[in-house]
């Protein structure tokens, strides 16, 4: 049975460059730490290429080798280390699809990425398209924040707009219609800007409606008001009265 002591081994020294998004992209692989993660990935039915554990403790079954705490803690991106730690491919969609896909632009923060993820997956969304200025949503912020979401959610990278699937709904605080759902029955596209710059005007330009989810305050950030986008756009007329529902941007 394979034992790692130490951590200058060669294989947790390719594990601790998929730190990096350059070292991600280069080999298509990224880390999913810990056991909720690893179970999601097998839920997922994604197998794991490389998988490594605390020695002794059992965890990820099949394929994971035993590693000392220090070593392991050393290809760790938590602070305070990790029990168990997988390397899994990459999965990146040709085109992203309907009927509902949600398009993120200018989208920097690794954890909203991630979070985006796991809210597509609990609206039974299509997939999340990648603009320009994203984070990665391989990187281990992302991952975790996903929640496991990663290995069920399709994503795909786009340069353009006219890549995207159906009516495109730009979501900007406070300007246009308020959110409601697809008005045609067909695939549709709900494009979220960053807290700040929001969506570029020529964006906003290009689509065919511009919507608002009516809050007090100024703005939400990306991943919440994707979220409640979601909801929203998925929510069916019966499920709550009009005095009831959530009020947010």
């Amino acid at each position: 049975m394979t034992y790692i002591a130490s951590p200058q081994n060669p294989r947790l020294k390719a594990v601790r460059r998929l730190q990096s998004r350059r070292e991600r992209e280069r080999s298509g692989r990224f880390l999913a730490e810990g056991e909720d993660l690893i179970a999601a990935a097998r839920h997922a039915g994604r197998p794991v290429l490389e998988g490594y554990r605390l020695a002794g403790s059992g965890l990820g079954g099949e394929g994971f080798i035993d590693v000392e705490e220090a070593a392991l803690a050393g290809i760790s991106t938590l602070g305070s280390g990790t029990r168990v730690i997988g390397v899994y491919e990459q999965r990146w969609m040709d085109a992203p699809e309907g009927p509902l896909c949600v398009y993120l632009h200018g989208v920097g923060d690794p954890g909203n990425v991630g979070t985006v993820l796991r809210s597509v997956q609990a609206f039974d969304a299509s997939c999340v398209a990648l603009g320009p200025g994203c984070a990665d949503p391989y990187s281990p912020k992302a991952v975790r924040a996903s929640m496991g979401a990663i290995f069920g959610v399709q994503v795909a990278r786009v340069q353009s707009i006219s890549e995207l699937p159906g009516e495109k709904v730009a979501l900007v605080a406070g300007v246009g219609e308020l959110l409601r759902g697809s008005t045609g029955g067909g695939p549709l596209t709900l494009l979220v800007g960053a807290e700040r710059e929001g969506l570029p005007e020529e964006i906003v330009r290009e689509c065919e409606r511009v919507a608002h989810i009516p809050i007090a305050s100024e703005s939400l950030n990306a991943a919440m008001a994707a979220t409640v986008a979601l909801y929203e756009m998925t929510r069916r007329p019966s499920d709550a009265p009009a005095s009831s529902r959530v009020r947010a941007s």
